[in-house]
């Protein structure tokens, strides 16, 4: 006899079947992802930066040019030593004349058309080969009227004459006008006055008759033909 025979038949309750536990189902919320319209706008305009910095970055490189920089003051009619240049990379001002870097050499030897100071750019017009004035040459700077020079700008290396003029009264003599030959060195212009200071080289045994003409006013400048 069974144990659940034999209490069924001593008149207890009766077995109660095995009961067994299910699982609640879990119920598994799909959390839709909320589109953001910003989100993507703001990535787009980063990758958008990103790209101008990269081509920026690009063409400023590509800007530069080796030039030649002055790397100890040079006093103006010094000779240019091996080490008073250094060569630098730098992006250029289209309106200025550098020296490419590759001329260091050829530029040792020459000469400092004007004083040159440590850290600024290298220009085309600072060197020269030959000294102003040269030897047995003189330099006068001569004040002149818009009426007592042409019109024609001056510029370095042209051939002018230096002609006497008549007096304050205007009065005209047989005598032929003194002309000194001359050579145009530099040319400024006086604001406030209106007048040019023409600098010329002349022969030493002329300039201080040139000057003494110069100094009273009476004097015009003649340009002479540029075609050699």
């Amino acid at each position: 006899m069974s144990l659940d025979t034999a209490q069924t038949t001593a008149g207890g309750p009766p077995p109660q079947p095995p009961t067994q536990t299910q699982a609640a189902p879990v119920a598994t919320a799909r959390v839709k992802a909320r589109r953001r319209p910003w989100v993507f706008a703001l990535m787009a305009a980063l990758v958008a930066a990103g790209a101008l910095g990269t081509a920026f970055a690009f063409t400023s490189v590509n800007d530069t040019q080796e030039v030649l920089v002055v790397a100890s003051d040079i006093k103006r009619g010094e000779t240019i030593e091996p080490g008073d240049l250094a060569v630098v990379r730098v992006s250029v001002d289209p309106a200025l004349t550098p020296v490419p870097g590759s001329q260091k050499a050829e530029l040792e030897g020459s000469r400092a058309a004007v004083d040159l100071w440590a850290g600024t750019l290298l220009t085309e017009q600072a060197v020269t080969d030959n000294l102003v004035p040269g030897e047995g040459e003189s330099l006068v700077g001569i004040s002149l009227t818009p009426a007592q020079m042409p019109s024609e700008p001056l510029y370095g290396g042209d051939v002018v004459r230096i002609v006497t003029t008549p007096g304050d009264q205007g009065e005209v003599t047989d005598k032929e006008p003194v002309t000194i030959e001359a050579t145009v060195v530099g040319v400024s212009r006086v604001e406030e006055t209106g007048e040019t200071v023409v600098d010329v080289s002349v022969p030493e045994a002329e300039a201080a008759d040139l000057a003494a003409r110069a100094a009273t006013g009476r004097v015009a400048l003649v340009l002479d033909a540029r075609e050699r």
